[in-house]
């Protein structure tokens, strides 16, 4: 495991260690180590996301109408 010092104001020190208590975390590393995981989730989310934007940009514009979206989707699901 790679080892990262981290230097902060004290105000942020003290911060992030009640954060890590409230937590549940064992360490304050330990809550550092969650958020910086998570930054990278939301990171590859957001990824995600936008190449379904940029799929669905680039798959034109349907004639269909919202009614005959849900007509479809109700047979699909055995509704109709």
């Amino acid at each position: 495991m790679a080892q990262l010092n981290v230097f902060l104001p004290d105000d942020l020190q003290r911060w992030a260690d009640a954060r890590a208590v409230e937590g549940g975390f064992s360490s304050t590393s330990d809550y550092i180590c969650d958020l910086v995981r998570r930054d990278r989730e939301d990171a590859e989310k957001l990824v995600a996301l936008r190449a379904a934007i940029d799929e669905g940009l680039a798959s034109g514009v349907s004639d269909r109408t919202i009614e005959d979206i849900i007509a479809d989707r109700r047979k699909r699901d055995g509704l109709a």
